[in-house]
């Protein structure tokens, strides 16, 4: 047990917490600049199964914070890549591998058995998309999002505290993804070890449990701090709707933004109308936009830069 005897020394954890960690089944959507940071740490920390989604391939601009990989890594998928450094990293653990994003709708069998879902995609929709699930099914989630030296991370859902949409039910305006407004590697590093952190207080029990406890970071100005939100209320009747790309109904009138189509023409009432995006930011004002303008029936949904 020498591998893990730093961690199984702290009386936190002791044997019975690494049997413990040995059970556990966490699923993470997302391998870049978060999952490679946070992906390790669990790994490393002997979680027994971990289950990662990432529909990408290495970059060499991935890099510079994506520490996870290598040269030789670049052109491959990243969930494969991930999965073989992960594996020779430690071997006592399964590490499943699915180059595709996760979607609660096509990946519900992986999500029944899980102990807690990681989100660490860098992609709106999924985000939500999983908060919803999560919290209809009372599973741990844990998000996190970082643009240039800024960040969060919290744990959401679990059965005891709210979800994604009580603490944000609308996106920060100014937000952006990390392809936009840049990041720099040791922010992103940072949040995805808090993300490790919060998860490894989750499947151990830990106390005060991450699950209502928001951790914002800022490294322009050297601030750390945090907030609860378990009273935080949960929206009455969530909207927009957050579907992935295969529920797109045929009756439904699709507007797909990433290729200019206009987000403010007549929308027929009586009808689902789902804005599409790359990943779901654009979308989510659009429909917020059509919401305030008396539609109900409206969606989102995120496919990725290529029409």
């Amino acid at each position: 047990m020498s591998r893990y005897s730093r961690q199984e020394i702290l009386p936190e954890v002791g044997p019975a917490g690494h049997a413990r960690l040995a059970r556990s089944h966490v699923v993470v959507a997302g391998a870049g600049g978060l999952g490679a940071t946070l992906l390790p740490l669990l790994a490393g920390a002997g979680v027994g199964r971990i289950t990662l989604y990432d529909p990408d391939r290495v970059e060499e601009h991935n890099l510079h914070r994506q520490t996870l990989y290598r040269m030789d890594d670049i052109g491959r998928p990243k969930a494969e890549a991930a999965a073989r450094h992960l594996a020779a990293l430690n071997p006592e653990i399964a590490v499943e591998a699915a180059a595709r994003p996760l979607w609660p709708d096509l990946e519900a069998r992986s999500l029944a058995g899980a102990d807690a879902v990681i989100d660490a995609a860098d992609m709106l929709a999924a985000s939500y998309a999983l908060s919803d699930h999560c919290h209809a099914s009372a599973t741990p989630f844990i998000t996190a999002s970082v643009q240039g030296r800024r960040g969060y991370a919290g744990g959401f859902c679990g059965g005891v505290a709210p979800s994604l949409r009580a603490v944000f039910p609308d996106p920060d305006p100014g937000a952006q993804s990390c392809a936009s407004a840049g990041v720099m590697g040791p922010a992103v590093a940072l949040l995805g070890a808090l993300q490790a952190q919060m998860a490894l207080a989750v499947l151990l029990g830990h106390e005060p449990s991450p699950l209502g406890l928001m951790v914002s970071t800022d490294l322009a100005s050297w601030q750390i701090s945090h907030f609860r939100f378990e009273g935080a209320p949960e929206p009455t009747r969530p909207l927009p709707e957050v579907v992935a790309p295969g529920q797109i109904a045929a009756g439904d009138v699709v507007i797909d933004l990433r290729r200019g189509e206009d987000a403010t023409a007549e929308a027929p009432r009586g009808r689902r109308v789902v804005f599409l995006c790359a990943t779901g930011l654009r979308a989510w004002r659009a429909a917020r936009a059509l919401i305030a303008s008396g539609h109900d029936r409206v969606a989102i949904a995120a496919a990725g830069a290529g029409p």
